[in-house]
Protein backbone atom coordinates (compact mmCIF):
# COMPACT_ATOMS: atom_id res chain seq x y z
CA UNK A 1 0.00 0.00 0.00
CA UNK A 2 1.29 3.29 -1.03
CA UNK A 3 0.63 6.51 0.90
CA UNK A 4 0.38 9.07 -1.65
CA UNK A 5 -2.71 9.70 -3.30
CA UNK A 6 -2.84 11.49 -6.56
CA UNK A 7 -6.89 12.08 -6.58
CA UNK A 8 -9.09 13.99 -4.20
CA UNK A 9 -10.38 12.59 -1.03
CA UNK A 10 -13.39 11.08 -1.22
CA UNK A 11 -15.46 12.95 1.68
CA UNK A 12 -14.02 16.62 0.38
CA UNK A 13 -11.36 16.57 3.46
CA UNK A 14 -7.96 15.02 3.50
CA UNK A 15 -7.78 13.78 6.89
CA UNK A 16 -8.01 10.20 6.15
CA UNK A 17 -5.54 10.20 3.33
CA UNK A 18 -3.12 12.08 5.87
CA UNK A 19 -3.76 9.38 8.51
CA UNK A 20 -3.04 6.53 6.20
CA UNK A 21 -0.01 8.33 5.00
CA UNK A 22 1.03 8.90 8.50
CA UNK A 23 0.70 5.01 9.28
CA UNK A 24 2.34 3.93 6.34
CA UNK A 25 5.51 6.18 7.66
CA UNK A 26 5.08 4.98 10.98
CA UNK A 27 5.44 1.28 10.22
CA UNK A 28 8.11 2.03 7.40
CA UNK A 29 10.45 4.18 9.43
CA UNK A 30 9.04 5.05 12.95
CA UNK A 31 6.73 7.84 14.21
CA UNK A 32 9.32 10.03 14.98
CA UNK A 33 10.19 9.90 10.57
CA UNK A 34 6.46 11.51 10.20
CA UNK A 35 6.41 15.06 10.28
CA UNK A 36 3.80 17.47 8.61
CA UNK A 37 5.77 18.35 5.75
CA UNK A 38 6.26 14.71 4.54
CA UNK A 39 2.69 13.91 5.18
CA UNK A 40 2.23 17.13 2.85
CA UNK A 41 4.40 15.70 0.40
CA UNK A 42 2.98 12.49 0.42
CA UNK A 43 -0.55 13.19 0.36
CA UNK A 44 0.16 16.28 -2.25
CA UNK A 45 -1.45 18.95 0.12
CA UNK A 46 0.51 22.24 1.95
CA UNK A 47 1.69 21.67 5.57
CA UNK A 48 -1.05 24.03 6.75
CA UNK A 49 -3.68 21.68 5.11
CA UNK A 50 -2.14 18.86 7.44
CA UNK A 51 -2.28 20.57 10.63
CA UNK A 52 -6.02 22.27 9.64
CA UNK A 53 -6.96 18.27 8.84
CA UNK A 54 -4.87 16.37 11.87
CA UNK A 55 -4.11 19.20 14.11
CA UNK A 56 -1.35 18.26 16.22
CA UNK A 57 1.27 15.86 16.13
CA UNK A 58 -0.25 14.26 19.59
CA UNK A 59 -3.62 14.50 17.68
CA UNK A 60 -2.82 12.70 14.66
CA UNK A 61 -1.18 9.44 16.36
CA UNK A 62 -4.42 9.74 18.75
CA UNK A 63 -6.00 9.56 15.16
CA UNK A 64 -3.92 7.28 13.62
CA UNK A 65 -4.44 4.91 16.52
CA UNK A 66 -8.00 4.84 16.29
CA UNK A 67 -8.20 4.45 12.84
CA UNK A 68 -6.20 1.56 12.85
CA UNK A 69 -8.50 0.28 15.92
CA UNK A 70 -11.40 0.50 13.14
CA UNK A 71 -9.80 -2.70 11.07
CA UNK A 72 -9.79 -4.47 14.44
CA UNK A 73 -13.08 -3.93 15.23
CA UNK A 74 -14.26 -5.04 11.88
CA UNK A 75 -13.29 -8.68 12.43
CA UNK A 76 -14.83 -8.53 15.86
CA UNK A 77 -17.84 -7.49 13.66
CA UNK A 78 -17.93 -10.05 11.08
CA UNK A 79 -17.07 -13.19 14.03
CA UNK A 80 -19.72 -11.99 16.01
CA UNK A 81 -22.20 -11.62 12.33
CA UNK A 82 -21.44 -14.61 11.36
CA UNK A 83 -22.69 -16.57 14.88
CA UNK A 84 -25.56 -14.90 15.66
CA UNK A 85 -26.57 -18.17 17.93
CA UNK A 86 -23.78 -18.82 19.44
CA UNK A 87 -21.95 -16.28 21.57
CA UNK A 88 -18.82 -18.55 23.20
CA UNK A 89 -18.09 -19.35 18.70
CA UNK A 90 -18.58 -15.67 18.28
CA UNK A 91 -16.11 -14.20 20.98
CA UNK A 92 -14.03 -17.01 19.80
CA UNK A 93 -13.89 -16.35 16.41
CA UNK A 94 -13.67 -12.49 17.25
CA UNK A 95 -10.51 -13.15 19.30
CA UNK A 96 -8.53 -15.45 17.30
CA UNK A 97 -9.20 -12.46 14.79
CA UNK A 98 -7.85 -9.91 15.92
CA UNK A 99 -5.09 -11.58 16.98
CA UNK A 100 -4.23 -12.97 13.71
CA UNK A 101 -4.77 -9.30 12.12
CA UNK A 102 -2.27 -8.57 15.37
CA UNK A 103 0.25 -10.90 13.85
CA UNK A 104 1.01 -9.22 10.63
CA UNK A 105 -0.02 -5.57 11.62
CA UNK A 106 3.10 -3.61 10.29
CA UNK A 107 2.14 -0.55 12.25
CA UNK A 108 1.16 -2.54 15.49
CA UNK A 109 4.86 -4.26 15.28
CA UNK A 110 6.82 -0.57 14.81
CA UNK A 111 4.66 0.98 17.90
CA UNK A 112 5.08 -1.85 20.20
CA UNK A 113 8.44 -2.20 19.65
CA UNK A 114 9.64 1.22 19.78
CA UNK A 115 12.27 1.40 22.68
CA UNK A 116 13.92 5.07 22.30
CA UNK A 117 13.39 8.80 21.96
CA UNK A 118 10.31 10.21 20.39
CA UNK A 119 9.06 6.85 18.79
CA UNK A 120 7.86 5.60 22.08
CA UNK A 121 5.09 8.75 22.05
CA UNK A 122 2.49 6.08 20.63
CA UNK A 123 3.26 3.00 23.06
CA UNK A 124 0.75 5.06 25.78
CA UNK A 125 -1.49 5.12 23.40
CA UNK A 126 -2.00 1.29 23.35
CA UNK A 127 -0.65 1.12 27.17
CA UNK A 128 -1.42 3.75 30.48
CA UNK A 129 -3.10 5.80 28.32
CA UNK A 130 -5.61 3.41 26.33
CA UNK A 131 -8.77 4.93 27.81
CA UNK A 132 -10.41 6.05 24.13
CA UNK A 133 -9.08 2.70 22.22
CA UNK A 134 -10.55 0.61 25.26
CA UNK A 135 -14.08 2.69 25.37
CA UNK A 136 -14.79 2.44 21.94
CA UNK A 137 -13.95 -1.31 21.73
CA UNK A 138 -16.00 -1.98 25.16
CA UNK A 139 -18.73 -0.32 23.25
CA UNK A 140 -18.45 -2.41 19.75
CA UNK A 141 -18.26 -5.94 21.93
CA UNK A 142 -21.14 -4.43 24.58
CA UNK A 143 -23.51 -3.75 21.27
CA UNK A 144 -22.53 -7.21 19.65
CA UNK A 145 -23.05 -8.99 23.15
CA UNK A 146 -25.96 -8.07 24.84
CA UNK A 147 -28.03 -9.53 21.59
CA UNK A 148 -27.30 -12.84 23.02
CA UNK A 149 -29.42 -11.70 26.33
CA UNK A 150 -26.64 -13.35 28.74
CA UNK A 151 -27.52 -14.27 32.06
CA UNK A 152 -25.56 -11.07 33.38
CA UNK A 153 -27.17 -7.77 35.14
CA UNK A 154 -25.81 -4.95 33.56
CA UNK A 155 -22.85 -4.39 35.90
CA UNK A 156 -21.93 -7.82 35.64
CA UNK A 157 -21.60 -7.43 32.02
CA UNK A 158 -19.62 -4.34 32.28
CA UNK A 159 -16.92 -5.93 34.12
CA UNK A 160 -16.84 -9.28 32.03
CA UNK A 161 -16.45 -7.29 28.65
CA UNK A 162 -14.00 -4.77 30.32
CA UNK A 163 -11.80 -7.91 31.68
CA UNK A 164 -12.41 -9.60 27.93
CA UNK A 165 -11.20 -6.67 26.15
CA UNK A 166 -8.35 -5.95 28.31
CA UNK A 167 -7.17 -9.54 27.89
CA UNK A 168 -7.03 -9.30 24.52
CA UNK A 169 -5.25 -6.35 24.14
CA UNK A 170 -2.81 -7.61 26.51
CA UNK A 171 -2.44 -10.70 24.18
CA UNK A 172 -2.16 -7.93 21.22
CA UNK A 173 0.73 -6.48 22.28
CA UNK A 174 2.60 -9.73 24.06
CA UNK A 175 1.10 -12.68 22.52
CA UNK A 176 1.59 -16.01 25.03
CA UNK A 177 0.34 -18.22 22.96
CA UNK A 178 -1.33 -19.04 19.33
CA UNK A 179 -4.27 -16.90 18.18
CA UNK A 180 -6.32 -20.06 17.84
CA UNK A 181 -5.39 -21.28 22.01
CA UNK A 182 -5.64 -18.04 23.17
CA UNK A 183 -8.78 -17.30 21.37
CA UNK A 184 -10.31 -20.76 22.90
CA UNK A 185 -9.20 -19.85 26.13
CA UNK A 186 -10.53 -16.56 25.98
CA UNK A 187 -13.77 -17.93 24.76
CA UNK A 188 -13.71 -20.71 27.73
CA UNK A 189 -13.56 -17.84 30.56
CA UNK A 190 -16.82 -15.54 29.18
CA UNK A 191 -18.60 -18.81 28.94
CA UNK A 192 -17.70 -20.14 32.30
CA UNK A 193 -18.52 -16.42 33.88
CA UNK A 194 -21.56 -16.48 32.29
CA UNK A 195 -22.55 -20.20 33.64
CA UNK A 196 -21.77 -19.43 36.93
CA UNK A 197 -24.37 -16.08 36.63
Amino acid sequence: MTAAVASGPDDGTYRRQIIMAAAELTARSGWSAVTMGRLATAVGVSRQTVYNEVGSKPALAGAMVLNELGRFLAVVERAFDANPRDLRQAIHDAVKGVLELAQDNRLLHAIASATHGTDTELLPLLTTHAESLLTTAKSLVADRVVRFAPPLDAHELSVTIDAVVRLVLSHVMQPSDTPARTAEDVAWLAARVARAA
